[in-house]
């Protein structure tokens, strides 16, 4: 372990003797909350002092723009995700309904505790609540400058317009399908074969397959070996993981970016590259920036694909009606497979990979309790709304329901909880339909072979109990027997 991560291990340490500290000293001393005619309810220091230890650090920690492996363990040991709930949960408990500010001295800062504004703040981006908040563009802006996350208009318009076209944000099955799905049945079966010659799947065996997979459907088939440039994108959101307190590699983000824009400038048929040629562009649009997001976001596809597989082996009876939806969708019928995309969502539903969405208000806005002033940074944070137990039933079990209807995966806006694991609204992640369909069939494919992946290791077995699954789980550590199935029984799964 190198010192940084040392250090950062220390710093969880710390933080979470600093939360007891300051659970100690509030339950001794409950003072007033301090909320003035007009104005938003503002957190005491000592309720700052433990959003900060319980929630913002261990966040942190834990790596916003690429995880720390370490830190993802400690965090799984010691349950800090459900701790940073709970935190959560005492915040809406005292203060009502919010925003919440935070008595900060460096900038205004709000955080969002009620489905309600989550809504809000989320339907009414980019305008007035901005999605290119100053942390945001300090971090993406190690590998991403010019991307449509971090832009203001009018060249946000155009990123957008380009991003939403070749990603086809509003199919529920990209028209490529025919072209992708071999892509992953061929890295699906690479991955299983090595997996039988080591005995079970483990993260990096899968990892390295999944990522093997996004190049091809992105970049196309030259570059499936390519592994220089998700090297290149490692290292810079290694570094992008400490926004503005890290020195720009401008260097190689330059390599990086002109590497991408080799791959466009080849538009080898059958990729997004291709997709993308095709697809108007402006001289705002700056394609080789808008590329370094998918490649992010399908990064975190493959963490959430890799829990699903973790849920289907602790819930034998959701495992069996996955494989007979996958007997029930041949072929090219995988494109669409509801169920298996509500596994998908389930898993980015329970273990977020975007743990904090934030947003930075441009002018004034009026709420309920009161004024929320112009600049305000503003924080959703997304395990709080997704396993909130005061509110839901089903916060802490694997319940694939949430996202079906009549047979099909819901829409995103059909639901009064905010249920976001590709954010919502204007600003909504483009690649949410793509995503789903190639997690879903990668799953698939894990699955529904006999000789598949179809149980956790014996000495992982204990890891997710169906009645109570934990707040955190570490991908990373997570291991597969590759072997024969029973619907029947217990005994496969």
């Amino acid at each position: 372990m190198n010192k940084r991560n040392r250090i950062l291990l220390l710093a969880g340490a710390l933080g979470l003797a600093g939360g007891l500290v300051a659970t100690r000293l509030m339950t001794r001393s409950r003072g007033a909350v301090d909320v003035r005619e007009g104005e938003l309810p503002t957190a005491g220091v000592l309720d700052t002092l433990a959003l900060a230890v319980d929630v913002l650090a261990p966040t942190f920690a834990k790596g916003v723009i690429i995880r720390r492996p370490a830190v993802v363990a400690l965090a799984e040991r010691l349950e800090l995700d459900r701790r940073a709930i709970g935190r959560m949960q005492k915040l809406r408990n005292k203060y009502g309904s919010g925003p919440l500010m935070l008595p900060l001295p460096i900038r205004k800062q709000a955080v969002i505790l009620t489905p309600e504004h989550a809504r809000r703040v989320l339907d009414e981006s980019p305008e007035p609540f901005s999605a290119a908040s100053s942390e945001k563009r300090a971090a993406l802006s190690h590998f991403e400058p010019h991307g449509s996350l971090i832009s203001q208009c009018p060249e946000r318009t155009a990123r957008r317009r380009f991003n939403e076209d070749v990603l086809e944000h509003e199919r529920a099955v990209h028209h490529m399908v025919d072209k992708f799905l071999p892509v992953v049945d061929d890295e699906a079966g690479r991955l299983l074969a090595k997996a039988r010659t080591q005995g079970e799947l483990d993260w990096d065996t899968f990892n390295a397959g999944w990522t093997r997979m996004v190049r091809r459907v992105v970049f196309g088939d030259a570059a499936a070996g390519d592994q220089t440039i998700s090297d290149m994108i490692i290292e810079l959101r290694k570094a992008a993981n400490w926004a503005f307190m890290h020195p720009k590699k401008t260097g190689l983000r330059s390599r990086f970016l002109a590497r991408i824009q080799s791959y466009l400038d080849r538009a080898e048929p059958g990729s997004l590259a291709a997709v993308a040629a095709s697809v108007p562009q402006s001289g705002d649009t700056m394609a080789n920036h808008q590329v370094p997001q998918w490649l992010f976001a399908f990064d975190a596809a493959g963490m959430a694909t890799f829990r699903a597989l973790a849920l289907l082996a602790a819930h034998p009876d959701q495992a069996a009606r996955a494989r007979a939806e996958l007997r029930s969708h041949p072929g090219i019928d995988r494109q669409y497979l509801p169920f298996l995309r509500s596994t998908v969502l389930e898993s980015l539903r329970l273990w977020p990979t975007t743990p904090a969405i934030l947003r930075q208000s441009t002018r004034a806005t009026q709420w309920e309790g009161g004024t929320m002033p112009e600049g305000t940074g503003i924080l959703l944070f997304t395990p709080f709304f997704h396993r909130d137990d005061g509110r839901m039933d089903c916060a802490d079990r694997f319940a694939p329901e949430l996202w079906l209807k009549d047979d099909k995966v819901r829409d995103v806006q059909d639901r009064d909880w905010p249920l976001v694991p590709f954010s919502s609204g204007p600003v909504m992640c483009p690649a949410r339909n793509l995503v789903l369909m190639l997690t879903s069939v990668m799953l698939g494919a894990l699955i529904g072979e006999d000789d598949g992946i179809h149980r956790l290791t014996p000495s992982q077995q204990g890891r997710l109990d169906p009645a109570r699954l934990p707040g955190t789980l570490d991908n990373y550590s997570l291991r597969f027997v590759v072997g024969a199935h029973n619907d029947a029984g217990t005994t496969g799964w």
